[in-house]
C-alpha cells in the first residue's frame, strides 16, 4: 500500500497535509517569496502531487506571478485533483483567467466549479465577478441577487425573496438574448 501512496497523484499523507498547511498558514501575502520557495522544497519531494501543485500555483497566482500559477493548477487538475481541493483550484483558476482577460476561459473554468460545486458560495461570487468582467453585467447582478436570496436568509429579504427571484430571471433572460 505505501508503493500506492507514493504514486498516487492525489494521495496526501496526514503528514504532507500538515506540511501544506504549516506553510499557508506562515504566508505574508506581502513578501510571498519565502512561501514559493517553501512551496518548491515540498515539489521537490512530491513532483507529481497534485495537492502540491495545486499550493505552489496559489504561491505564485498571491505574488501575482499569474501566468506561472496557470501552469501549476493546469498540472494539478491533469493529475486528477479532487473534492474540495479541485473547487478551490477551479475558483482560482478562474479568477486569474480573468485577471489576465481571457474571459471566456475565465467563465469556462468557472462554470465547470458551477456544475460540480453549485452550492459553493465562493465560486458563484468569482463566477458573477467574471460575468461582470467579460462584460455580462446583467447575467452578473442575476447571479448575485440568486445567491444573496440564497444565503441571506433574513426575514427582510425573504418578504421579497419572490420579487428578487422574478428580477434575477428577467436579468438573466436579458443577458441569455444579446448576440455574443
Amino acid at each position: 500500500m505505501p508503493e500506492q501512496a507514493d504514486t498516487d497523484p492525489t494521495h496526501v499523507s496526514p503528514e504532507l497535509a500538515q506540511r501544506l498547511r504549516d506553510i499557508f498558514e506562515a504566508r505574508d501575502r506581502a513578501n510571498m517569496g519565502p512561501t514559493i520557495e517553501a512551496f518548491l522544497r515540498v515539489l521537490a519531494e512530491h513532483p507529481d502531487n497534485a495537492a502540491v501543485l495545486y499550493d505552489v500555483g496559489g504561491s505564485y497566482d498571491t505574488a501575482g506571478d499569474e501566468e506561472t500559477a496557470l501552469g501549476y493548477y493546469e498540472r494539478a487538475m491533469e493529475l486528477g485533483l479532487t473534492g474540495d481541493t479541485l473547487r478551490r483550484c477551479l475558483l482560482q483558476y478562474g479568477s486569474t483567467l480573468r485577471n489576465l482577460g481571457r474571459h471566456d476561459d475565465s467563465l469556462a473554468a468557472l462554470d465547470r466549479a458551477l456544475q460540480l460545486y453549485p452550492r459553493s458560495e465562493s465560486v458563484r461570487m468569482w463566477h458573477a465577478l467574471s460575468l461582470h468582467a467579460a462584460g455580462r453585467s446583467d447575467a452578473a447582478v442575476a447571479a448575485l441577487m440568486e445567491l444573496t436570496v440564497d444565503e441571506v436568509r433574513t426575514e427582510d429579504l425573504l418578504r421579497y425573496e419572490a420579487a428578487i427571484r422574478g428580477n434575477a430571471a428577467y436579468l438573466r433572460d436579458r443577458d441569455a438574448a444579446r448576440p455574443r
